[in-house]
């Protein structure tokens, strides 16, 4: 941490307790300055040579006659930093060495800027020398500037304002440039993170900064990430891990997505802040964001925005992304997915997802049987390569509802193509005894036609064989689907 110190002589300050402050001299005591609970017993000409604020209070004060023999007494409880940035100014009018860093820089330049202890009123005055140190060194430390930032929340008045606005354009700056520049030295956090690193300062990603502004109180928060929309440089996808990166730290069980307690102004504020660009944000971190605007009974504008959004990108989703959705917001969603005319490969994509979806929600036993049809049947134009998802979905939901008839077995089995299963999934079907016998002989009849095929070398697109995706579980005669 950076820091200026100020004035040559020894701290002559002494404390009575914990509401009196004062310097102890050979003179006496001329003004006592009032601050909340804390008085400062001190003297007038230091004070008076370098504030133009003290001069023209004490002036005005008393007259001559009233100002014999007692003891001027000014309340200033008004003053910005309070007691404890007042002592730094008043140890500057002594002469007593002071030590500005970040933590207390910003405090002793809006009580200076309220004392007016500027150039107008004494060269060097203490607003100049603060000026300079911020310029020179604070707003050029990223660490610095943010702990400034973090200082201006609790200084709500407008000497404040412009020293907000330059830590911010310093931070908008610092995260904006070219990541080739950057040292690992500028970040608190992400530097530990990357184990397998050898050479850290030669591998700065884009998104070095987005842990170290999670420190940041909201509307803090908020500000910093509007400046480094606004100099238009850093990437839409940066500005989105960023926003999920805090919402992770601030947010209750947001990363595993069991929110219990959710700030609504919180949540308001990373919603505001998502970029408009598609993809800018995970469809993992998008689907989170819609459960909490539910949970917190948003308007439904907001729900809508969110639920489309996810809907851009349902390709992309996973099923434990989905998974605490009904089956009614589920279909909501692909129907959404379809207005938009995807490309073939993203049908394919998501067709994936939702058998594996069905999979897991017809575990339970009260899951209607027309639910499960309704949300398999909206697909059932998608192409898939394989119908492996799908059989296991239709296995499970089986296995759960030993009780459904006949037909609805029929019905159910209807929506599996037996040509696009797998060697493997053939294997376990044929043993399946909650299959209806006329899928198994099916199954059977393909796969002797995919037997036949294979010791003639010819076969059909129609009766290729594919692999299981990794996602899924391995084949196993004693597992379920």
């Amino acid at each position: 941490m950076k820091f200026m110190k100020l004035g040559t002589k020894p701290d002559s300050f002494q404390s009575k307790g914990d509401n009196v402050r004062y310097a102890t001299t050979e003179l006496e005591t001329e003004i006592i300055i009032i601050i909340g609970n804390v008085k400062f017993y001190l003297h007038k000409f230091p004070l008076l040579s370098k504030s133009g604020f003290l001069l023209r209070l004490i002036a005005t004060s008393k007259n001559e006659e009233e100002k014999k023999n007692q003891i001027d007494e000014i309340d200033i409880s008004e003053i910005p930093g309070g007691s404890v940035a007042f002592e730094i100014c008043v140890k500057f009018c002594y002469g007593i060495t002071v030590t500005l860093n970040a933590y207390n820089v910003v405090a002793a330049r809006c009580a200076a800027e309220f004392l007016e202890m500027n150039e107008t009123f004494e060269k060097s005055n203490l607003v100049y020398k603060i000026d300079v140190f911020l310029n020179s060194t604070i707003f050029r430390s990223w660490k610095d500037s943010i702990i400034v930032l973090q200082t201006t929340k609790d200084l709500l008045s407008n000497y404040s304002e412009e020293l907000l606005k330059r830590c911010l354009d310093s931070i908008a700056s610092t995260a904006s440039i070219d990541t080739l520049k950057v040292k690992w030295s500028y970040s608190y956090n992400r530097k530990k993170k990357l184990e397998n690193v050898k050479k850290p300062e030669d591998a700065v990603p884009k998104d070095w900064w987005v842990e170290d502004l999670c420190d940041l109180h909201m509307e803090l928060y908020k500000q910093a990430i509007e400046a480094i929309k606004a100099k238009g440089k850093v990437p839409n996808t940066v500005i989105g891990e960023a926003l999920h990166a805090y919402a992770k730290r601030r947010i209750a069980g947001f990363s595993k997505g069991s929110m219990q307690i959710v700030d609504k102004s919180l949540t308001d504020t990373i919603i505001e802040l998502i970029p408009g660009e598609k993809r800018s944000v995970s469809s993992s971190f998008l689907t989170k964001l819609h459960r909490a605007s539910i949970f917190l009974g948003y308007e439904e504008t907001v729900k809508e925005r969110l639920k489309k959004r996810i809907s851009e990108q349902l390709e992309e989703t996973t099923v434990n992304d989905i998974l605490m959705y009904d089956l009614d917001m589920v279909q909501s969603l692909v129907k959404e997915f379809m207005n938009r005319d995807p490309k073939t490969h993203s049908k394919a994509s998501v067709a994936k997802l939702i058998d594996g979806y069905l999979a897991e929600k017809s575990r339970d036993p009260n899951l209607p049987l027309q639910n499960f049809l309704s949300l398999a049947e909206t697909l059932s134009s998608f192409p898939r390569q394989s119908h492996d998802g799908l059989y296991r979905a239709i296995d499970m939901f089986l296995k759960e509802h030993s009780g459904v008839s006949k037909s609805e077995k029929k019905r159910v089995c209807g929506l599996m193509d037996c040509r696009k299963l797998s060697a493997e999934a053939c294997e376990h079907a044929v043993q399946n005894e909650r299959l209806p016998m006329r899928v198994i002989v099916q199954v059977l009849f393909f796969e002797q036609l995919r037997a036949n095929g294979s010791s003639t070398g010819y076969s059909t697109p129609e009766l290729t064989t594919t692999t299981l995706n990794t996602e899924d579980d391995e084949w196993d005669h004693e597992k379920e689907f």
